[in-house]
């Protein structure tokens, strides 16, 4: 996910918020930056600040859209009157949200749109005697609920998506967390190990050579 906002404590606010929801975010402080971010890689969702310096919010918008990659789009002004929002989702925007705004709320309309940018996947990701629901976010071994934390869940859902086949600590990197990460670090590691014990006997995860990851193959 993309978060584009100039005002650099809400934007770190929003960001650290929507981590502790367990979702990967990038942070852009103007339009030029998000035009880079989106050029250099595909985010399901952009919340995008409209009145942004330099390059308008109008523009970065119109530009995903053109896009045509299914990056979806929550847009957010401090003017909330119906004509705004009427103009802002005619420029391609998937939904609006006038600041100052509740964060559940802005939580739940970003899942919203997550779900839809997304490819079909089945409801429940399954194998063996494991059973994860992505929109629930709840995960059931044997018929008893595992206890994960945020980066467990994501990664766990990482590797089920990619069913039999491995994802290398830097594909779960990207994918689990976002460009804050320091890729010189162990947290993939220590998130797997942490995983494996809540995951329990018999292991699930395969540790390949040269240091990637799989469920099932």
């Amino acid at each position: 996910m993309l978060v584009v906002e100039d005002y650099e404590i809400l934007a770190a606010a929003v960001a650290m918020g929507l981590r502790r929801e367990g979702m990967a975010v990038d942070v852009c402080a103007d339009g030029e930056q998000a035009l880079e971010a989106l050029a250099a890689a595909r985010y399901d969702v952009v919340v995008l600040d409209r009145d942004l310096p330099g390059v308008h919010g109008d523009d970065v918008c119109r530009s995903v859209v053109a896009g045509g990659d299914g990056t979806r789009v929550l847009m957010l002004t401090a003017a909330g009157s119906v004509r705004q929002r009427v103009a802002g989702l005619g420029l391609g925007a998937d939904d609006y949200l006038p600041k100052p705004f509740d964060f559940a709320e802005l939580v739940a309309r970003v899942r919203a749109l997550g779900r839809r940018s997304a490819a079909a996947v089945p409801p429940v990701l399954e194998y063996a005697d494991l059973s994860v629901d992505p929109a629930r976010r709840t995960a059931f071994r044997a018929g008893r609920r595992l206890d994960l934390g945020p980066k467990e869940f994501a990664v766990l859902e990482c590797l089920l998506r990619q069913l039999g086949r491995p994802l290398s600590a830097e594909q779960l990197l990207e994918q689990a967390w976002d460009a804050a990460a320091d890729p010189f670090t162990t947290t993939v590691k220590t998130t797997v190990r942490r995983l494996r014990v809540k995951l329990g006997d018999p292991p699930l995860i395969d540790t390949l050579r040269g240091g990637g990851y799989r469920i099932g193959g």
